[in-house]
């Protein structure tokens, strides 16, 4: 609206000129004016009516074609038709006006017009580059000037008109000095002393402004190397190198090269590198670099999990005087490769592990690492042999050896487990640790005999304290809970109660007899030893002895029946004249309250020695004819007759018979009267008796040397027992064995029991005779342990032989 009034003032005023002067129309505009903006009415100012413009045919004849200014055929007025720059039109001269002629046809008439141009600030200053390097050596004085070129503006006037301002700084100022030129003279000025070794460069900006409104600026940044006397330092190519290297890299390989240049010539041109220092400092023998050519090269080894980077500061200088130098830094990063096997450590161990410990009980923490990184530190655990233990993570590199399965000591005491670790690399590298984890014991586990049954053999009239077995029972658990203590229990067979008899080392296990045993009071002694270990609480075993009690021969035969308390005595007994050879005339009885051979009796003729009519049989007793009786042997014959038994030593009883020689009518008289205990045979069927009694004989002779065969080997296989480091005790739970003699030596098989044995018509006795030679036992009857072995078990050979004499025949 502003520019409208300003443009119809200046119509008005150059109409007014046209008066003045004689017909010639002048105009103003500003440049940049819009395409259409109306300049002036020309028409009107030519004093042409409304309509005629067109009809008289008004046009502009320009004489420049960038007058950029044209008539308007329909109001014949001047616009603007195209950009107007004064600048161009112009240049520097003011006042910019344009000379334009006006052609009216019709008639024919030509007018001038003048069209001035009026500059606005279009044009902000400019300087002859945007950036000044300057080099002032460090020892020029405070006030030096420098001069500087100063910027331009296309515009002209106030718009034109500039003043400068510097960026702040201490050592330097800007300042403007009229010349005899028409230009103003623009100069650097140092306010403060330089120092190139701490300032070397400085960078400032130096600003044009115009006086436009609004004002406009233009910018030139000045850079100011301080120099020494040298003037120019060499410089590197780049600041910063930068160079990845795996850390397996050989020695000799080439790292980087770096390249520095100087822009002086001859000796100061020359350059020298070094690596001035390297971070970490302990570093500084694995890198060399050529003085001449700059190459970097690794001269040691690298270990990435040592140092993962290294800093190389390289500095190169001039041969100037005084030399020029300037750095550069190279970077080292060393990648990681998998060199490194991963590390288990045992942080914490709780053993031994009792073997009654809960499943999930952590026995020891553990600790994992690698010191790769990346795929190559990644690490992962297991347990081997895969067994009652595995492993837990806890959190990064830390795992529990957990129990997985129960533990039982007395099977496996002590386990080495091996935790083993991977890493993920590749090639993977492995490692191991191995852990010892021993089993603590406690007491689940009763103390266990290794016979249900022992069957012990002890003589009687032993003696009180003598060994008589030693027992052993085992307890797999250790110390305490597997130290064993023995001890009788109460109660027996037949109301016997054992701790009377027998008592039991505690330590030990061995049987000792606490009194002389009587075979003829007790044969059979049945006890319980019970072992309990020191456990907590404690447990306890039991196991079942059957002491059988061997006979002695302590008792002498006795007469049946006794004429007198010394076992000795007359008897009396009749035989009739003719009487032929082997009539039996009296029987002889004895008993012997011992058993086996020790009860095994025979009969001996003692007087009369040589040819008497009499003999006695050896185990029957019976005293019959050795050939007929005659007159001549006299009316009595007294007859002495030993009874021995077999036993060792052997013990006898002697008897006195008085057989009287009488009539045989006298002879059946006298054994009808049953006077005697003795009864005499008749005479009668003497040749049928007399074959009988031979055939007795006969058998009684085999059988005779039968038993004194199997007495003879009973006995060998019994001192072998005897003599034997130790107790004579069976080999295993098995049936007991007696065997009961009759008068004969009979033998029979019974399972705890004796066979009650009837002589003549004496009381029934029993009798116990047993053979046990001391076998080595069996395979796999032995247990290891540091207790003693308890003697072996020997094995019981039988022999049942029954021989029994009875009316005449052998059984």
């Amino acid at each position: 609206m502003v520019e409208c009034v300003c443009a119809v003032l200046r119509v008005l005023v150059l109409q007014a000129a046209w008066a003045l002067c004689g017909g010639q129309v002048r105009y103003s505009v500003p440049e940049e004016a819009k395409a259409g903006t109306v300049v002036g009415r020309l028409a009107q100012d030519l004093g042409l009516e409304a309509g005629e413009a067109e009809a008289r045919r008004l046009r502009l004849v320009a004489q420049d074609r960038r007058a950029g200014v044209e008539v308007s055929r329909a109001s014949g007025a001047l616009v603007v038709s195209s950009r107007l720059d004064r600048e161009e039109l112009c240049g520097k001269s003011a006042p910019c006006a344009l000379r334009l002629e006006v052609l009216v046809e019709r008639p024919l008439r030509v007018f001038h017009v003048e069209l001035e141009v009026t500059d606005i600030n279009d044009n902000a200053p400019i300087f002859p580059a945007t950036r000044k390097n300057l080099s002032i050596a460090e020892s020029s004085m405070v006030s030096s000037r420098f001069l500087l070129e100063g910027a331009s503006d296309a515009d002209i006037g106030a718009n034109a008109q500039l003043s400068y301002t510097l960026s702040p700084s201490e050592h330097f100022k800007v300042q403007e000095e009229n010349s005899n030129s028409r230009t103003k003279s623009l100069f650097l000025i140092i306010t403060k002393p330089l120092d190139r070794e701490m300032v070397p460069v400085h960078n400032l900006v130096l600003t044009a402004s115009d006086g436009g409104r609004p004002t406009l600026t233009g910018t030139m940044e000045l850079v100011i190397s301080v120099l020494d006397a040298n003037d120019n330092a060499p410089q590197f190519n780049q600041s910063v190198y930068n160079v990845h290297l795996p850390e397996d890299t050989v020695e000799g390989m080439l790292v980087t090269r770096v390249n520095a240049s100087d822009p002086d010539e001859g000796s100061n041109r020359d350059v020298k590198y070094e690596i001035d220092t390297v971070l970490p400092s302990s570093a500084s023998d694995i890198f060399s670099i050529d003085v001449e050519s700059g190459e970097i090269r690794l001269i040691s080894a690298m270990d990435y999990e040592a140092i993962t980077m290294y800093e190389l500061h390289v500095k190169v200088t001039d041969k100037g005087t005084p030399p020029l130098s300037s750095q550069c830094k190279v970077v080292v990063e060393v990648l990681d490769v998998n060199d490194n096997a991963p590390e288990v450590w045992v942080t914490s161990l709780s053993v031994p592990v009792p073997e009654d410990a809960s499943v999930g009980t952590v026995v020891a923490l553990l600790s994992v690492s690698d010191r790769d990184s990346g795929a190559n530190g990644r690490v992962r655990c297991w347990v081997w042999p895969s067994g009652p233990f595995g492993l837990e993570a806890t959190f990064a590199g830390s795992y529990s050896l957990v129990l997985r399965e129960a533990l039982d000591r007395e099977r496996v005491s002590e386990y080495e487990v091996e935790v083993r670790a991977e890493d993920g690399g590749s090639p993977a590298l492995r490692a191991s640790r191995g852990v010892r984890v021993p089993v603590s014991d406690v007491n689940d586990n009763a103390p266990a005999f290794s016979q249900a049954v022992y069957t012990v053999l002890a003589r009687e009239n032993n003696a009180a304290g003598a060994e008589l077995a030693r027992l052993w029972a085992q307890d797999p658990d250790e110390a305490g809970n597997g130290r064993v203590s023995y001890s009788v229990a109460e109660g027996g067979v037949g109301g016997a109660a054992g701790s009377s008899y027998v008592s039991v080392d505690a330590e030990s296990g061995r049987v000792w007899a606490l009194q002389p045993l009587d075979y003829e009071e007790l044969q059979v002694l049945q006890f319980e030893v019970r072992a309990v270990d020191a456990g907590e609480p404690p447990l306890c075993g039991n196991a079942t002895v059957q002491l059988f009690v061997l006979d002695e021969n302590d008792n002498a035969p006795a007469l049946l029946p006794a004429s007198s308390g010394s076992g000795s005595g007359t008897l009396w007994a009749w035989a009739a004249w003719g009487a032929p050879a082997g009539q039996v005339v009296a029987k002889i009885r004895a008993v012997d309250a011992d058993s086996g051979y020790n009860a095994w009796l025979r009969y001996e003729l003692w007087e009369p020695r040589g040819k008497s009519p009499f003999r006695v049989g050896l185990y029957s007793g019976e005293v019959s004819t050795a050939r007929a009786l005659e007159e001549a042997d006299g009316p009595r014959q007294r007859l002495v007759i030993v009874v021995r038994d077999h036993g060792e030593p052997a013990r006898s009883a002697t008897a006195t018979l008085s057989v009287s020689l009488v009539e045989g009518a006298e002879a059946a008289l006298a054994a009808g009267a049953g006077s005697s205990s003795l009864v005499a045979r008749s005479a009668m069927g003497g040749e049928s008796g007399s074959g009988a009694a031979a055939a007795t004989n006969v058998w009684l002779v085999v059988a005779i040397c039968a038993v004194s065969s199997l007495f003879l080997l009973a006995v060998v296989l019994y001192g072998a027992s005897r003599w034997a480091p130790r107790a004579a005790v069976l080999a295993g739970p098995g049936p007991t064995t007696l065997v009961c003699a009759s008068e004969v030596g009979s033998w029979s098989y019974s399972q705890r029991h004796s066979r009650s044995l009837c002589v003549a018509d004496g009381a029934g006795k029993s009798d116990l005779m047993v053979f046990s030679p001391n076998f080595p036992p069996p395979p796999g009857s032995m247990v290891k342990d540091t207790h003693p072995e308890p003697p072996a078990l020997g094995t019981c050979f039988v022999v049942n032989l029954v021989l029994e004499y009875k009316t005449g025949k052998l059984w």
